[in-house]
């Protein structure tokens, strides 16, 4: 049993940081849901949303700190603590904080709005400026990029520090917008987070670790948000998420891979960004509404179909991105 734990300890500490991460969201539900519930943290849902969500007005929102506290927790228990792993922690601990703030602002002020936009940019590059700080000082991170299906490491300068307030933003913006049925987000970014536990293993066992803490904690979020929800992560758990698969991203230095680990978050802020641009400039919309999941629905998907497809797509999303890795 001793040369068991010895020789299988790296895949022992993945297995006890799923379900480690998968019972602290379990545990913790059973207590924060109806502690919200008392103190009525309901989500207001937008009038120019789909009518049929109306009805999910008043649901308990926020949940995002359980899957932050699994994660978290998780990560410190089992991982080897070396630079990159706290590294991620803190990306993943500051976008937390960037999404509490939002939903804070939201349903404990009763504000429409929470953070501006501009807000929550300026946060994302001091965290991007940050990570670029310790990434270069203290982890000796180089300014090259992995280019897929070549296979080589091409070194771009300065603007890989451009990239990375790319990533670092656009991922987690993405993954929040993705948030919007029941266990969409969660599901999408266990795909991703899959992948990505893979990549790190036996490479980087912090970020393996990290990877597998955010899988169990978003299975585990399933539990209370598949359909009918009975909780909403709110920006508290999005964008927390979206900057946990960037920042594993950036440090594995896969960062062009997002595009295909990340498809379904890449196809809804695309969707948004064209939904706008085609607006601005024509008068006229491409889709019934962005982003895209809710062009589906308005076209006579239930919510379970277009999740489950949804789902369906990022996991085979992320096998392709697997399979250019074996091809690189």
């Amino acid at each position: 049993m001793d040369a068991f734990l010895h020789l299988s300890s790296p895949a022992l500490r993945i297995l006890l940081t799923g379900v480690t991460a998968l019972a602290v969201v379990l545990l913790s539900g059973v207590y924060f849901l109806p502690f919200l519930h008392r103190l009525k943290y309901g989500q207001s849902i937008r009038a120019e949303g789909p009518a049929s969500h109306q009805q999910k007005s008043g649901t308990p929102t926020m949940g995002g700190v359980m899957i932050v506290l699994a994660v978290t927790l998780a990560t410190l228990a089992f991982a080897p603590l070396g630079a990159a792993t706290l590294l991620a922690l803190f990306i993943f601990l500051g976008h937390f904080v960037l999404g509490f703030a939002d939903d804070y602002i939201k349903v404990v002020k009763k504000r429409n709005l929470g953070l501006r936009a501009y807000q929550k940019l300026l946060g994302q590059i001091a965290i991007s400026a940050v990570t670029i700080l310790i990434g270069s000082a203290v982890l000796g991170h180089d300014t090259r990029v992995w280019i897929p299906l070549a296979g080589e490491m091409l070194d771009i300068g300065v603007f890989y520090y451009v990239l990375v307030i790319f990533v670092l933003v656009g991922t987690s913006n993405a993954v929040n917008l993705t948030d919007g049925l029941d266990g969409l987000a969660s599901g999408t970014v266990a795909a991703a987070a899959l992948f990505y536990a893979a990549l790190a293993y036996g490479t980087n066992d912090g970020l393996a670790v990290f990877s597998t803490a955010i899988i169990g904690a978003a299975i585990g979020f399933l539990w209370y948000n598949h359909h009918p929800a009975r909780i909403f992560m709110g920006d508290t758990g999005s964008l927390a998420l979206g900057g946990a698969l960037a920042a594993v991203a950036i440090l594995s230095h896969t960062e062009l891979l997002l595009p295909i680990v990340g498809f379904i978050f890449f196809c809804e802020a695309l969707s948004v960004i064209l939904q706008v641009a085609s607006f601005k400039t024509r008068g006229k919309r491409i889709f019934r509404m962005s982003p895209i999941h809710h062009h589906f629905e308005l076209g006579g998907w239930s919510e379970t179909r277009v999740v489950y497809t949804f789902w369906a797509v990022g996991a085979a999303a992320a096998l392709a991105a697997w399979v250019v890795v074996l091809v690189s």
